[in-house]
């Protein structure tokens, strides 16, 4: 067939149990939004071929590659804190995983395939607007360097889906380096099946962290790579929206883009899910519940840990309390990026969080307050500079410890020109469901970009009041 997807399958592999084998539900009329041709190459797709109307037809399910062996994964769950001993790809299917062009084992996922038997009454597709926002904020989160799950091809399926209205269908292809979460470990875990436990901690250790030699260190390599991630997410201004367990990729990933949102002005306890009505994953929260979930995963590897339970309840417990310190370690890295700090120093901290004091009490847009500081222009409020100027003084106070300049390259680096907006995102849903894609085209072609400095200005700009999202939703 003209597309070649040289699949190698490992997860595939593992004990049944694991997943359920299912091909996609097949769609009406399956028609390309967009193909992403720089992963398709970064993956080593053979695609010289295919037309749009054959890669829509792969890629909405209604045709498998050859190779592919599809399948909905299992995995359980605490969601906002209560408990789902089964969950399951409800909406996505596995058709199969690659070696990309640097060596790496990458997922290719369908999402928003059809029911599968993990779908609990669901109807097991995708609307438009999920599949758009996810392509959208999935795409820039990799451009900004934070590890993330990517967009491969988004694609209509030329059928209506229904949730509080008729909507348009869609289906998102998603690349991740793999899609085991917490929640797999707690699927098992919940079973009391050791044996399965043990399964999937070799396949994470070999597909994942092949430096660690045992379930204590993989659980640190993990603790590690959650507080990288997290660190990362509070550097942009990223508010996931449901970090479930079920939401938390052992790779330290970002995954599952449903009611995410981006900070306009600075609000440390900032909350936009609709679902998430007492703020659990709230801006600020969201290193604590980082920590909260690696301890659900703790104790799935306890039996692994140690023979003797107390020995290992012991020593899981001292590896997540490390987190808090590792955690601060780096970010105090990432926002002394964003400063052009480069020497650390013990007040650094303090002169952080006076900042996020500062900004929060002068309303100041949080993207634009750092980009402004990286190009030495003022911040576009004479009431947000007045509120600032003894935050400026204390902080030239230390820039004057490494010669009196911030290093600049630096903070061109760690602070984005534009993000996929809020209310911009709500701008390309709407006008796609319409029929026009240009906004969409627009966004993703400036937040790929999101270090240029010549990116569209109106893209740049915080919302006007009548424009403000308040509220963000999942697609299900």
């Amino acid at each position: 067939m003209p597309l070649n997807i040289p699949f190698d399958n490992s997860y595939a592999r593992l004990p049944e149990r694991f997943y359920v084998r299912q091909n996609p539900v097949a769609v009406a009329a399956p028609k390309l939004i967009r193909f992403n041709a720089a992963l398709a190459d970064e993956l080593g797709l053979n695609r010289e071929e295919a037309t749009d109307s054959e890669l829509a037809q792969v890629f909405s399910g209604n045709l498998n590659p050859e190779g592919a062996e599809p399948l909905a994964q299992a995995y359980a769950g605490h969601q906002f804190g209560g408990w789902s001993p089964q969950l399951g790809d409800g909406r996505a299917l596995l058709l199969g995983e690659i070696i990309d062009q640097n060596g790496h084992r990458r997922d290719i996922q369908l999402k928003g395939s059809g029911p599968t038997p993990f779908s609990r009454m669901g109807d097991g597709r995708a609307w438009l607007g999920p599949v758009l926002r996810e392509y959208v904020v999935s795409e820039a989160m990799h451009a900004m360097g934070i590890p993330t799950t990517r967009a491969l091809a988004a694609v209509e399926t030329g059928e209506q889906v229904f949730r509080e209205t008729t909507l348009p269908g869609a289906i998102l292809t998603r690349v991740a380096s793999s899609h085991i979460r917490v929640g797999t470990f707690q699927f098992f875990a919940a079973r009391g099946d050791v044996e399965a436990i043990q399964v999937l901690t070799d396949h994470v250790i070999a597909r994942h962290y092949p430096h660690v030699d045992s379930a204590l260190e993989l659980l640190g390599a993990v603790i590690d790579a959650q507080a990288d991630l997290v660190a990362r997410w509070l550097g942009i201004g990223f508010i996931h929206g449901v970090m479930n367990t079920d939401n938390c990729h052992i790779g330290g990933e970002t995954i599952d883009y449903g009611p995410c949102a981006f900070m306009d002005r600075f609000e440390a306890n900032k909350v936009f899910s609709s679902i998430d009505q007492f703020g659990r994953y709230a801006y600020d929260q969201q290193p604590d519940i980082a920590m909260w979930n690696l301890a659900q995963f703790a104790t799935c590897l306890l039996p692994l840990i140690d023979e003797d339970k107390d020995i290992a309840v012991k020593r899981a417990t001292k590896a997540i309390h490390a987190f808090p310190d590792i955690f601060t370690q780096k970010w105090l890295a990432v926002f002394r990026a964003k400063l052009g700090l480069t020497d650390p120093d013990d007040g650094d901290k303090a002169l952080i969080h006076g900042l996020q004091s500062a900004m929060q009490g002068a309303g100041v847009d949080f993207t634009n307050f750092f980009r402004a500081l990286t190009d030495r222009r003022p911040v576009d409020s004479s009431e947000a500079q007045a509120a600032m100027d003894s935050w400026m003084t204390a902080y030239q106070s230390r820039l004057d410890q490494q010669g009196g300049k911030a290093d600049a390259k630096m903070m061109e680096r760690a602070n984005p020109v534009v993000i996929p907006r809020n209310h911009r995102i709500e701008e390309m849903i709407t006008t796609a469901i319409a029929g026009n894609y240009d906004p969409f085209e627009r966004l993703l072609g400036a937040v790929i970009n999101p270090f240029d400095p010549d990116a569209p200005e109106d893209l740049r700009q915080p919302p006007a009041p009548e424009e403000e999202v308040q509220r963000t939703f999942c697609g299900t």
